[in-house]
């Protein structure tokens, strides 16, 4: 595992734990929050990262699930996130997740995310099933996770800088495979996927910020890099993610739109 100073890298940490999320679990829910920082904010603007409301969900989502697909590993089927505006001035955010179904084979969580306001930010929801191949288990520790709090870490560099996610061309972003970006499964983390998803966009719309990130999780990205390629006309995007090191295989698909006005996250 590594974790980042300003230089970049250091050992003894993940990516996700240094945007600060702390979780716990509350009854049958999940609750989370974390402090707003400038390096989650989209380039040029002062507006949180709709892939960062994203990656909390997607923690959220997975804690909540963990207790009735253990031993074995959960994996994201789906993710959506719908942001009410650009995320301006906010301090810090709230997350509070729902199981809305637990089917023998899928389950369904619903997401709230809200301002130190308690006013509504964001809403998400993820489906999950249990990893298809039945001898990636999780350990004890980490089961035992789902009622404990996360540690928390501060991100020092901008999201994308530390995930090293790079912009290769307009439209197009590329996310080595990097241990301290993997997920229980040693796959790429889903939501570092989906920040490549929301560069690969932005990049064909500087200054804007996303109000949709929806993500269909069609397969693992084992090898790696995660290479995301985008296409958007009049703010709505069309974004494949590919497993260039696994046969270019398709990945994710995700649909993505950004805020009306040419500079909606300034």
């Amino acid at each position: 595992m590594t974790t980042t100073s300003s230089d970049g890298p250091r050992q003894d940490s993940h990516i996700i734990r240094e945007l600060g999320f702390d979780a716990r679990r509350v009854g049958d829910e999940i609750h989370g929050s974390a402090a707003i920082v400038p390096e989650m904010f989209v380039p040029g603007t002062r507006s949180v990262r709709t892939s960062i409301l994203a990656t909390w969900a997607d923690v959220v989502a997975g804690y909540l699930v963990m207790e009735h697909l253990a031993p074995r590993v959960p994996v994201t089927l789906d993710l959506d996130i719908h942001v009410h505006e650009p995320l301006r001035e906010v301090e810090r955010i709230n997350a509070v997740g729902r199981l809305v179904k637990q089917g023998r084979s899928v389950a369904v969580i619903d997401v709230d995310l809200t301002g130190s306001d308690g006013r509504s930010v964001a809403l998400g929801v993820a489906s999950f099933m249990a990893a298809p191949d039945p001898t990636v288990l999780m350990s004890p520790e980490m089961t035992r996770l789902a009622g404990l709090p996360l540690p928390r870490q501060r991100l020092s560099v901008p999201f994308a800088r530390r995930a090293r996610c790079e912009v290769t061309r307009p439209g197009v972003a590329m996310l080595p495979r990097a241990d301290d970006g993997l997920n229980a499964a040693q796959t790429v983390n889903g939501g570092l996927i989906a920040l490549t998803v929301e560069e690969a966009a932005l990049s064909l719309t500087p200054g804007a910020t996303l109000s949709l990130l929806a993500l269909r999780y069609l397969r693992p990205v084992r090898t790696g890099p995660a290479v995301a390629t985008a296409t958007v006309q009049a703010g709505l995007g069309r974004v494949e993610v590919r497993d260039a090191g696994g046969q270019d295989r398709l990945a994710v698909y995700a649909t993505t739109r950004t805020f009306p006005g040419p500079a909606a996250g300034t």
